[in-house]
C-alpha cells in the first residue's frame, strides 16, 4: 500500500513544528504529587486522555519513556508556504559509536544558490496536541520522586504518527534539555538543536493505533549525541545558518565539539569525521574536541 501523499513532501513537513512548541514550553511547570518510576507511563496516558482527550499509548523502557500518538492526516499544505534560502544538498548520514570512536558521515555538497518555498506543514491542531503531551510529560517528570535517583528516566521519545497516509514524525528529548529550558537557562534556539528529531514514511504506520510498528528501545546518551550531531548538521546547512562559501569541514567539527562538550561526554577515544564528498578524513582526539576548532 502506498501512501496518499509523497514522501519527499512528508519528511520536509515535520521541519514546521519545533519553533511552536519552543516558544509555548517556556511556561511555568505545574506542581503536582511525586510519582514513583514505575507509575510514569499510566499517569502520562491517564493525564493525556483526561484533560486532551487524548488516546496515546504508552511505554517506559529501561531509561526512555516513549509516547505514541495515533492521528489521521496530520500534513497539510501551508496557505502561506515558509520561504528559505538553500545553499547546499545535504544528505542523511547516519553517525555511530564503535569501540568508543565517533565516526561522523556527512555528505554536504554547495549548490547554486535558490529561493525556495516549504509547501507542506504539520496542522496546528496537530502541534497543539504534541505541545499538550509536552506538558504532560514535564509535569509528572518534574514531580517525580527522587529518592529513586539514578532509575529516573532520561529521555523521552514522542511519535506522532499519521496512520492514514503513512507518515511519523519521531523527536526524542533530554530530559535536563527540558528542564533548562523550562528555566530559562538556554535559549529556545539551543532547545531546537537539541531535540533529535526524525521522519518516516512506510506503509506500516497505516493504520496502526496500537504502535505495533515501532521497536522500542532504551535510548542510550551514545546514541543521542551521535543522533543530535546529525540533526544540528542537518539544521546548519539545510536552514542555513552558514554562508554558502564556508568551510564545511570546519563548520561540522564545530557541530561535534560543541555536542559533545556540552553533555561533558568524555567515554570515548577518538571522532573519526568522513567528508563523503571530498574525500577527507578528520581525527580528533579528546583534547581536540574540548577545546574545539581554532577560529
Amino acid at each position: 500500500m502506498k501512501s496518499k501523499l509523497s514522501s519527499k513532501n512528508l519528511a520536509k513537513a515535520g521541519l514546521k513544528l519545533i519553533p511552536l512548541i519552543l516558544i509555548l514550553s517556556a511556561c511555568t511547570s505545574s506542581t503536582a504529587p511525586s510519582f514513583m518510576k514505575e507509575d510514569i507511563p499510566r499517569a502520562v496516558k491517564d493525564i493525556c486522555k483526561k484533560e486532551y482527550q487524548l488516546n496515546i499509548i504508552t511505554k517506559l523502557t529501561g531509561r526512555t519513556l516513549w509516547v505514541y500518538m495515533p492521528l489521521e492526516n496530520i500534513v497539510v499544505k501551508s496557505p502561506y508556504p515558509e520561504k528559505y534560502t538553500e545553499r547546499f544538498l545535504v544528505e542523511d548520514k547516519r553517525n555511530q559509536f564503535n569501540e568508543k570512536v565517533l565516526k561522523i558521515n556527512y555528505m554536504i555538497k554547495p549548490v547554486p544558490e535558490t529561493e525556495k518555498q516549504q509547501e507542506m506543514s504539520l496542522d496546528k491542531s496537530v502541534n497543539t496536541k504534541i505541545f499538550n503531551v509536552l506538558q504532560v510529560i514535564r509535569r509528572v517528570l518534574f514531580s517525580m520522586d527522587n529518592r529513586q535517583g539514578k532509575d529516573n528516566p532520561i529521555f523521552f521519545c514522542i511519535v506522532t504518527a499519521d496512520i492514514a497516509n503513512g507518515f511519523e514524525l519521531k523527536q526524542i528529548f533530554h530530559c535536563l534539555d527540558l528542564k533548562k529550558i523550562s528555566y530559562g537557562f538556554i535559549s529556545q534556539t539551543e532547545y531546537q538543536h537539541r531535540i533529535v528529531q526524525e521522519t518516516e514514511v512506510s506503509s506500516q504506520i497505516i493504520g496502526d493505533k496500537e504502535g505495533q510498528h515501532l521497536i522500542y528501545h532504551d535510548v542510550t546518551l551514545e546514541d543521542f549525541l551521535a543522533d543530535q550531531i546529525q540533526n544540528r548538521i542537518r539544521i546548519k546547512f539545510q536552514k542555513p545558518e552558514v554562508e554558502k562559501n564556508v568551510d564545511i569541514d570546519r563548520e561540522v567539527m564545530k557541530v561535534v565539539s560543541l555536542t559533545l562538550n556540552t553533555y561533558a561526554f568524555k567515554d570515548f577515544t577518538l571522532v573519526e569525521m568522513s567528508n563523503l564528498d571530498s574525500g577527507a578524513k578528520t581525527i580528533l582526539n579528546q583534547a581536540a574536541v574540548s577545546s574545539g576548532p581554532r577560529e
